[in-house]
């Protein structure tokens, strides 16, 4: 398969986790006869300093013209320090989610055998943990109309939802769930909110196209208590932006380290695949951070393309390096650190 990748380092530890991520998707590509033709392109702070637009036209241009994009982070501490900044890297990201159409994030949360001790939940609650976490991307208070009044004293945000917004979302949710444990779970605040309670009447009128489906409806803080207490009790979960934005962070340090969870931002012609990390700036060119969730981000890529095998060659290399101890700092627990590019070229070499 002959595969064009757009490729978007983006700003702090971005292009060292990238740099990894492209080692093993190219030894993939070698050991399965495929080809990957990378096509480089800027974004967030790094494109603003470059041409002061965080998601420029030529860069649309590159991913909406490829088969997928893989993504490294966006984000510069001067931009968050400077609340009056007009133009900012994160912008640019939900820009690109919006051009592209990528209105489905799916965050997996799983664990690693041999780091359940480094979670700070304790094993026997987290033992067995296997979820993804379907977020809506592309509209709620994020997108809303926001602003000032007042002479600025009084600010708003507001929260809208359409039906057909939710029902694509559900719908990719109910036939996750329909490929895994058949539980889907709806994650709102319907006591409180209208948008909600939209959500909520949505995905039930649903339910009777999927008979198979167990289908659970709970309140946003009662899903955050629920997380830390027994995270293996949930199978897939949905949910609207921001509540998806919050508890996928949440989830994110069950497995040990933010630096292991990838993630997928899907639409109906592309997709784009990064890891759930930030951009780490006081990181970066320290070849300290961890590239394993830019590595299985990849992994979800080939996945997505029906790549199977190749997926898995990438997955069955993370574990075995964690099971070496071929780990970044974050994880080495005062033993041996490995560098970032150490560890992607024992993940290649693997390979």
């Amino acid at each position: 398969m002959k595969l064009n990748i757009a490729l978007l380092a983006g700003d702090g530890i971005g292009p060292e986790v990238i740099d990894q991520a492209v080692k093993v998707s190219d030894a993939v590509a070698k050991k399965f006869n495929h080809e990957i033709n990378w096509r480089p392109a800027l974004t967030g702070a790094a494109a603003i300093d470059a041409v002061g637009e965080p998601y420029p036209d030529e860069t649309h241009e590159i991913c909406a013209s490829s088969d997928a994009v893989l993504f490294g982070a966006i984000g510069h501490p001067r931009f968050d320090n400077d609340p009056s900044a007009k133009v900012r890297p994160e912008q640019g990201l939900l820009k690109m989610r919006k051009k592209l159409g990528l209105f489905a994030n799916v965050r997996p949360t799983f664990t690693f055998p041999s780091l359940l001790d480094k979670s700070p939940l304790k094993r026997e609650r987290i033992e067995g943990t296997d979820l993804v976490f379907l977020r809506e991307l592309t509209g709620g208070i994020y997108f809303g109309e926001k602003g000032r009044r007042d002479e600025g004293e009084t600010a708003f945000d507001n929260c809208v939802y359409t039906r057909a917004e939710v029902q694509r979302l559900a719908k990719k949710g109910f036939e996750l769930a329909m490929t895994r444990g058949k539980k889907l779970c709806c994650v709102d605040k319907a006591n409180v909110l209208e948008t909600s309670r939209l959500w909520r009447e949505t995905v039930q009128a649903m339910e009777k196209e999927y008979p198979e489906v167990e289908v659970s409806y709970e309140f946003v803080d009662a899903v955050a208590m629920r997380l830390v207490q027994w995270p293996n009790s949930y199978d897939v979960l949905i949910t609207e932006n921001l509540f998806g934005d919050i508890l996928t962070d949440e989830a994110s340090v069950i497995s040990g380290s933010m630096g292991l969870m990838p993630s997928a931002s899907l639409g109906s012609n592309i997709g784009l695949f990064e890891p759930i990390h930030g951009s780490y700036p006081q990181a970066t060119g320290l070849n300290i951070a961890n590239p394993m969730a830019t590595v299985l981000s990849a992994a979800m890529m080939f996945e997505n393309f029906g790549l199977q095998e190749e997926g898995k060659a990438i997955r069955d290399a993370v574990n075995s390096a964690l099971n070496k101890g071929i780990v970044t700092e974050d994880l080495a627990d005062g033993g041996k650190a490995f560098g970032t590019s150490e560890v992607g070229d024992w993940l290649s070499k693997n390979i």
